[in-house]
C-alpha cells in the first residue's frame, strides 16, 4: 500500500477528537488492507512499528532528528532548531521545510507503508562504529522520498509522538467494527496477544479462530489489576464474602513463563528482565513441580545480612541493569512471592476460579524462605479479624492488603472488581514548582512537566516532577492557565527546560516516598499528582525535607 494512502488515514484522524469517527475512519480502512499488510499498518496506525510485547525500541532522539531533517532539506540543523524551538513539533517542521526544498531528488519513487516501516524497525537493531549515521541516513533517506505530508507523520512515528488521538480502545472498537465481531472477544484477544495486527488478522477470518486463542509460555500477556478501596466493608461490599486477603508487597510484579526448558520473566509493562535475575532459573526449577507454566508474582528484595526485605526502589536497579548483573544479584537478591497460576501444564487456567487456582498453585510449589514462597492469605467473612490481619500486616512494615474474590476468574489487563487493594492514605505535601519543560504538539505553548521541591533551610530541593492532575481542557486545573500563572516567574530558558523562581505552592499527592540518588533531595515521590494549587499559602509554607524524612520513615 502507498504511504499516501495511510497519511490520509492520519489527516482523518486528526481533524477528529469524536472517538466514534474515529474508530469508523480506520474501521473502513482496515476493509481495504490484504491481510498481509494489517499486521505492519495497524502498528503504524497506532505510532508505532513494534507491538506491546516487543521491547525493542526506535531509539532515536529529537537531537538525531534535527540532523536527520537537516540533511534532507538540505538546510543548517540551527535552522532547524530554532523553527522546532518556535513550532514546537518537529513533524510540522519537518513538513515546512521539505515544501521549501528547492530541488526535488529526481530519482525519488512513491514510499510504501512497508519501506517506511520497514527502514524505521531497522533503526532498533543498528549497534557499533558509525550507527549514529547510518541512523541518520535512513531516516534522510524517508524524508528525501516523502511528500511534505508524508514527511510530518514520518518523524512523528519515528518520535513516537504521533498525535492523532488513536488510543488502544479506538482500535479494538475498529477492529471489531471492520469485521462484525463483539469487542469484547477482540479486546480478549489483544490480552493474550498483546499485537492488534495478529488479532486483526485472525479477526478478517471469523470470530472462531479468535475465540480458540489460549496462553502460551514466552509471550506476555496483560496481567489483572486491582482497584482502591478506602476501608474492609466496602471490600466485602464490593466482592461478597468470604474474600481473601493477602499481604501487599513492596517489590514489582513478574510474571514468569516456563515452556518446560527456559524461563522468562517479564514486567507489568511487559519487558523481558530474565537476564537482569539469572539465579531465579535454578530455583524455579528446583521448586516449582510441572512441565509448563506461568505464574504470577512480586519479586520482593531482601538485605543478604540481615534477610530483611528492602523498599522497591533498591530492587528496581536490577531491573534496567546490563553490565554487573551476577555481582548485583549477589548485592540485591530478591525472593519470589507467588500468588497466582494462570497457566498449567499445557491449559489454560484463566477461567477457572481463584480458589482452584490458588489450590493448585499451593501443590506445585516447594516453599524456601527467601527463595521461593505463597504470598500470606487470610480467608474470612469476619470483618474483626480482617482487621486484625491487615493491622499486623502493616505493622509488619508491609504496603498493606491485596482483597480477591474467590471464585473470580483471572481476566488480563482490567480492573474489574474481583481484585482489591487496600493500604493507609498518605499524608499529602505542599511543594513548590522550580522549574519545567516546554510542551510538544498540542501542548507546545505550554509548560509542561513541572519539577516540584521542598523546603531546607533558605534552599529549594528538587523532589520530582509531576503532569498527572492537570487537564488539557477547561476543567479544574488547566496546563494553559499553569503556563499563563508561571510565565512571570521564568528566570531562565535553556532549549526547552526553563527555571522558575520559587512562587507557586501545590498540594501533592504520591503513592510513597523513596530515597533517590536522582533529585537533590534524596528523595523521589512515586506516582505524584496534583490536587490543586494552594494560592492559600506562599512558599515560607512549603514542607521541609525533615517533614519529608518524617514521613518517609513513618510509612515503613
Amino acid at each position: 500500500m502507498l504511504y499516501k494512502s495511510l497519511v490520509e488515514l492520519y489527516q482523518k484522524l486528526e481533524a477528529t477528537t469524536k472517538k466514534l469517527e474515529k474508530t469508523r475512519y480506520i474501521a473502513e480502512f482496515l476493509k481495504q488492507i490484504k491481510e498481509k499488510e494489517l499486521n505492519h499498518i495497524l502498528c503504524l496506525i497506532q505510532g508505532t512499528v513494534f507491538p506491546k510485547w516487543d521491547q525493542r525500541e526506535i531509539g532515536f532522539s529529537s537531537k538525531l532528528m534535527l540532523r536527520a531533517i537537516a540533511r534532507a532539506a538540505g538546510v543548517n540543523a540551527s535552522v532547524v532548531e530554532k523553527k522546532w524551538k518556535d513550532i514546537g513539533d518537529l513533524g510540522i517542521v519537518a513538513e515546512g521545510l521539505i515544501e521549501e526544498k528547492k530541488q526535488r531528488t529526481l530519482a525519488a519513487k512513491e514510499l510504501t507503508t512497508q519501506k517506511v516501516f520497514e527502514n524505521i524497525r531497522k533503526l532498533a537493531g543498528l549497534e557499533g562504529p558509525g550507527t549514529i549515521d547510518r541512523k541518520i541516513s535512513l531516516v534522510a533517506e524517508l524524508l528525501t522520498s516523502a511528500t511534505p505530508l508524508e514527511a510530518r507523520y514520518i518523524v512523528r512515528t519515528i518520535l513516537e509522538e504521533m498525535r492523532i488521538g488513536v488510543a488502544e480502545g479506538i482500535v479494538r472498537d475498529a477492529i471489531a467494527l471492520a469485521y462484525s465481531i463483539d469487542p469484547k472477544v477482540i479486546e480478549r484477544a489483544y490480552d493474550l496477544l498483546l499485537d492488534f495486527g495478529e488479532v486483526a488478522q485472525l479477526a478478517k477470518k471469523g470470530t472462531s479462530t479468535l475465540e480458540e486463542l489460549s496462553l502460551a509460555p514466552g509471550r506476555p500477556l496483560q496481567v489483572m489489576l486491582a482497584i482502591r478501596v478506602e476501608s474492609i466493608e466496602e471490600a466485602f461490599k464490593a466482592l461478597g464474602k468470604p474474600a481473601q486477603f493477602e499481604v501487599k508487597l513492596d517489590g514489582f510484579r513478574a510474571q514468569i513463563h516456563y515452556d518446560g526448558k527456559d524461563a522468562k520473566l517479564f514486567t507489568r509493562r511487559m519487558e523481558n528482565v530474565t537476564k537482569q535475575f539469572p539465579e531465579l532459573l535454578h530455583i524455579l526449577k528446583k521448586n516449582v513441580k510441572a512441565k509448563s507454566y506461568i505464574i504470577d508474582t512480586e519479586l520482593v528484595g531482601y538485605d543478604p545480612k540481615t534477610k530483611k526485605y528492602m523498599p522497591f526502589q533498591n530492587i528496581s536497579q536490577r531491573i534496567k541493569r546490563k553490565y554487573g548483573i551476577i555481582q548485583m544479584a549477589k548485592e540485591l537478591p530478591v525472593e519470589i512471592n507467588v500468588f497466582d497460576l494462570i497457566y498449567y501444564n499445557g491449559k489454560s487456567l484463566i477461567k477457572k476460579p481463584l480458589k482452584e487456582r490458588r489450590a493448585l498453585l499451593e501443590k506445585i510449589i516447594k516453599e524456601v524462605p527467601r527463595k521461593i514462597v505463597l504470598t500470606r492469605k487470610l480467608i474470612t467473612d469476619d470483618v474483626k479479624k480482617a482487621e486484625k490481619f491487615y493491622k499486623e500486616v502493616l505493622k509488619e512494615g508491609f504496603e498493606g492488603v491485596m482483597i480477591k474474590n474467590i471464585n473470580s476468574a483471572y481476566v488480563p489487563g482490567r480492573r474489574v472488581g474481583g481484585w482489591l487493594k487496600l493500604k493507609p492514605i498518605m499524608e499529602t505535601l505542599d511543594l513548590v514548582i522550580i522549574g519545567a519543560q516546554w510542551g510538544e504538539g498540542k501542548r507546545s505553548n505550554w509548560l509542561s512537566s513541572f519539577t516540584l521541591a521542598c523546603k531546607h533551610g533558605n534552599k529549594f530541593l528538587a523532589i520530582g516532577k509531576v503532569g498527572t492532575g492537570i487537564k488539557e481542557k477547561e476543567g479544574k486545573l488547566t496546563f494553559k492557565e499553569l503556563t499563563e500563572q508561571l510565565k512571570p516567574y521564568i528566570i531562565e530558558t535553556k532549549g526547552k527546560n526553563v527555571k522558575i523562581k520559587p512562587a507557586l505552592v501545590f498540594e501533592i499527592a504520591y503513592e510513597e516516598i523513596q530515597k533517590s540518588p536522582t533529585y537533590e533531595s534524596g528523595f523521589a515521590l512515586r506516582f505524584p499528582r496534583v490536587l490543586r494549587v494552594r494560592y492559600d499559602k506562599s512558599i515560607k509554607d512549603v514542607d521541609t525535607l525533615e517533614r519529608v524524612k518524617r514521613l518517609y520513615e513513618k510509612q515503613k
